[in-house]
């Protein structure tokens, strides 16, 4: 027997920072400026884990001594 993973498409709001290991409130902020993606269920927030990688993506590289 395999042992699969199955990658969600979307997170809700405590699964993204999670995932992107960055605040809440920047979190909220990205979605605000329209840099990722998310969908409401009910009361939820979904964020799609595909512009969570594009954000991530679109992030500078570190710079030592910058």
């Amino acid at each position: 027997m395999t042992s699969q993973t199955i990658k969600p498409s979307h997170l809700p709001i405590p699964g993204a920072v999670a995932y992107t290991g960055s605040s809440r409130s920047a979190l909220y902020e990205a979605l605000k400026l329209g840099k990722i993606e998310a969908r409401k269920c009910g009361r939820r927030t979904l964020v799609s884990v595909a512009s969570l990688d594009e954000y991530l993506a679109s992030l500078p590289t570190f710079q030592a001594g910058a």
